[in-house]
């Protein structure tokens, strides 16, 4: 378990963990609004070497970020409802891929997951306090 006591914080702990993942790596984020998911791709885009600015792929569901040492797939589940309507965007596509996918309210896919997925659950602890654990 980590703490984050700030959002550089976070960002920071995504940016080491980049260093640590290959191509193929599924990372399954579960947390509130708020938990700091988004934040932690950032890092995890920078760590892999990627200059673009990252932003949550809420009304897009899927956004791909090149440029780095491997593709960075950012998935946000938070609209869908059914694994159905994942199947649908075509996330099977990117588990694994071919780079690394990670994957906000994974939650809501569990049974897509394959085997290998790293989950972290991101809580809010206070105003700008953050618990990262892996579940």
């Amino acid at each position: 378990m980590i703490i984050s006591h700030s959002p550089t914080e976070t960002f920071e702990c995504g940016r080491h963990l980049a260093e640590k993942l290959g191509a193929g790596s599924v990372i399954a984020l579960m947390g509130d609004l708020g938990a700091g998911k988004t934040c932690l791709v950032k890092g995890i885009a920078r760590g892999l070497g990627i200059a673009k600015e990252v932003t949550s792929p809420t009304f897009t569901l899927i956004h791909e970020y090149r440029g780095g040492r491997l593709p960075l797939y950012h998935v946000d589940l938070y609209r869908l409802d059914t694994v159905a309507a994942a199947i649908s965007i075509g996330i099977e596509e990117y588990l694994p891929g071919e780079g690394v996918t990670v994957i906000e309210w994974a939650e809501k896919i569990e049974s897509l997951l394959p085997p290998g997925t790293m989950r972290l659950r991101l809580t809010q602890v206070a105003d700008t306090t953050r618990r990262i654990e892996v579940v």
